[in-house]
């Protein structure tokens, strides 16, 4: 199977939770500037949110980018991420409704760290489908520290969301600073081979 059509489907389901989470804004019932006060915790959890989605897009790219040829497990993996994605608008909405309380934020931690996992399975299988392709091994295997540092980020956020939310809050932040520019080493590879 081309690994074009997972791509693309990959793409289409990511640009709708980007919709989705858009949608869950409110429109104010005033004109004035204060009218839009209660939604910054809503604006915010976005922001982090998009970044995030944007993150998982961009990453997901270049993983694929690796793949010489995609089978069932392969597709199974890639739809368990999409699926831990499509929680995201949920935990959005949620946490910037109640101003970063702390059972959302710890249900959004929990579903990042899922989407964390998810990402690192489908890679993980990915390493496995190409056991005799070095490249692949030594492309994929980089990303190996910083899906340990995040995991550890996201099981923190956990915990301080329950007494110290905006702790969890900068957590996620700085997660978001490690995957946020993708393995440069990805994209040289596929700049070699285009």
């Amino acid at each position: 199977m081309n690994k074009t059509r997972l791509e693309a489907f990959s793409d289409g389901v990511i640009a709708i939770i980007i919709t989705i989470m858009v949608l869950e804004f409110k429109m104010p019932h005033s004109a004035d500037w204060e009218a839009l006060r209660p939604l910054i915790p809503t604006f915010i959890s976005y922001i982090l949110s998009f970044i995030y989605i944007g993150i998982y897009w961009n990453n997901h790219h270049h993983m694929v980018h690796t793949i010489k040829h995609i089978g069932p497990g392969i597709m199974w993996t890639n739809l368990n991420l999409l699926f831990w994605l499509s929680l995201v608008p949920f935990a959005t909405a949620w946490m910037g409704e109640n101003h970063f309380a702390g059972a959302p934020v710890a249900v959004y931690a929990i579903i990042l760290i899922m989407c964390g996992i998810s990402y690192d399975i489908m890679r993980r299988f990915i390493i496995y489908c190409h056991p005799h392709d070095e490249e692949v091994r030594f492309l994929l295997s980089r990303q190996q520290g910083k899906t340990i540092a995040s995991t550890s980020c996201y099981a923190l956020a956990i915990i301080f969301s329950l007494f110290y939310p905006y702790i969890s809050l900068f957590l996620f932040f700085l997660v978001a600073t490690f995957w946020f520019i993708p393995d440069q080493n990805i994209q040289h590879n596929a700049d070699k081979h285009s």
